[in-house]
């Protein structure tokens, strides 16, 4: 008897304090966020740098995007369009497909923060004989505090979007996004597009040293975090051009810079 109750007494002290570790020990930490993103949406219309790019027709868009730890990341995006054959410079061109890459990172306890990269521009299809490409390559910089950025995009390309020796254009982009609510945010966005070359479009002698296609665009606009991962929102986009710059951007009868209302629901995963 003294034996079987010494062993319990070992057996009991042996397990409590293995009970107490199983009732202090810390949950299972969370899986650590993936770097893979991806995005998908639904646009009544593709509006860039204030221009329509799908002449005032819906567009379906979407990427993917990886984020080191470091700060480097890369990423691709894709959109259809319609302004380089609806302008005559190719056949079966209805894609834009962009490919990019940089480093990003923060200081200021998090309230600043930096971007630099580069962004390819790639418009697949079979030219017209005499037309100018519209592939391009930039290489970017940006600034931000808190939910304002500026962003400078500086062209390495002597054929800017279709604009022969352009190549030095540069476009200076200033946006504000405010969150309101949790769910509700706001943007504004201000941009100066400035064009080196002959803009052979307006002046085919070229001596219009690019003064043709340089202009400057707005936008105002909201958008709405719904749950899992859903947003919906709206802008108005507009230009600021001269009547020979609406010239060089009027394309199948429409002024591609025409103040216009953009409505789009959106999915991120």
């Amino acid at each position: 008897m003294r034996k079987n109750i010494l062993s319990l007494s070992i057996a009991a002290a042996l397990a409590v304090p293995a009970l107490a570790m199983a009732q202090t020990a810390a949950p299972a930490a969370a899986p650590a966020p993936s770097p893979f993103t991806g995005n998908a949406g639904l646009f009544s219309q593709y509006i860039f740098r204030g221009l329509t790019q799908t002449g005032g027709k819906s567009a379906i868009q979407g990427g993917g995007d990886y984020a080191h730890a470091s700060g480097l990341y890369a990423g691709t995006w894709l959109s259809n369009v319609s302004w380089i054959e609806d302008a005559g410079a190719a056949r079966n061109s209805s894609l834009e497909w962009d490919f990019y890459g940089g480093y990003k990172n923060s200081f200021g306890g998090g309230d600043f923060g930096y971007d630099v990269g580069l962004l390819q521009y790639y418009y697949p299809g079979l030219r017209t004989p005499g037309a100018t490409t519209a592939n391009t390559r930039e290489v970017y910089g940006a600034l931000n505090w808190k939910w304002i950025s500026a962003k400078l995009s500086y062209s390495l390309t002597e054929k800017t979007f279709g604009v022969d020796h352009s190549k030095g254009s540069w476009y200076f982009d200033l946006t504000a996004t405010y969150p309101m609510t949790d769910s509700l945010s706001l943007v504004a966005h201000y941009g100066i597009q400035k064009y080196k070359g002959e803009g052979f479009v307006c002046n085919p002698a070229g001596a219009s040293n690019g003064t043709c296609a340089s202009y400057k665009d707005w936008k105002l606009g909201a958008s709405y975090a719904l749950p899992q991962s859903w947003t919906v929102g709206g802008y108005v986009t507009g230009t600021r051009m001269n009547g020979t710059q609406k010239t060089f951007y009027t394309s199948a009868g429409r002024e591609l810079g025409a103040t216009a209302l953009t409505a789009f629901v959106q999915k991120t995963f």
